[in-house]
């Protein structure tokens, strides 16, 4: 799967980063939002499978997916993702990402 492939490299980047890199981190963003914004069942897949350590850095850029996506289908694959990983605590990632929807 090229996506995997391509966010393994982005992710490994991103952990990487210091948390005071806002730079870095914005750039880190704003690929993994290009990337999974291509294709929607790509990318529902790809977070289906995703790891919980990897789910955590994904789950700060959902609104921004979410809002290019504007689709209940992507909201709800993230609901589920919550469920199946509630320590990582995204239901307010999730709820933000939900606004964003007919806006």
């Amino acid at each position: 799967m090229k996506l995997k492939k391509q966010m393994e490299i982005i992710l490994e980047k991103r952990k990487s980063l210091n948390i005071n890199d806002d730079f870095g981190i914005e750039k880190c963003w704003n690929e993994m939002t290009e990337l999974l914004s291509q294709n929607e069942m790509e990318t529902i897949n790809y977070l289906e499978e995703s790891t919980e350590k990897d789910l955590y850095y994904i789950s700060e850029i959902f609104e921004d997916v979410s809002e290019r996506f504007q689709s209940e289908q992507f909201i709800n694959c993230l609901r589920k993702l919550d469920k199946k990983f509630p320590e990582l605590d995204m239901t307010q990632d999730i709820d933000i990402a939900e606004s964003y929807i007919g806006n």
